[in-house]
């Protein structure tokens, strides 16, 4: 398993942007495969956005879509994400979260993964 910290949540206006990031200590990190997850209050964990190991395939959720992008960059063990035309609603604790296992073709957008971090606050509000 991988340890995550995730860090570069705060206060943002509608229609800003944010770019978020995570970075893991242990090895093997261009193994995992990796997500990034939110939680707002009252709500179930919600899976926004995953990568492949080789970062050729990638999935989002659809309140998403077309507004947040995943990146990862091996050398640092770091994965970012990188959110557009913020919306009220996407206000919550965002998790980066990873796994070994997987399919070639594939990432997951369901809590599956072993590896989680403590989250970070993002709040987007005038």
């Amino acid at each position: 398993q991988l340890h995550l910290v995730e860090s570069g949540g705060k206060l943002v206006q509608p229609g800003g942007s944010l770019t978020l990031s995570c970075h893991a200590s242990g090895s093997g990190f261009d193994h995992y495969y990796l997500g990034w997850f939110r939680q707002a209050p009252g709500k179930e964990r919600e899976g926004i956005a995953c990568i492949t190991p080789v970062g050729n395939i990638n999935d989002y959720g659809a309140a998403v879509r077309g507004r947040f992008t995943i990146a990862k960059t091996d050398a640092v063990n770091a994965i970012y994400l990188h959110m557009d035309s913020l919306k009220p609603e996407d206000t919550g604790v965002y998790y980066c979260a990873a796994i070994l296992s997987g399919t070639p073709s594939s990432c997951s957008l369901e809590p599956v993964y072993d590896s989680w971090g403590q989250g970070t606050q993002v709040t987007v509000s005038s």
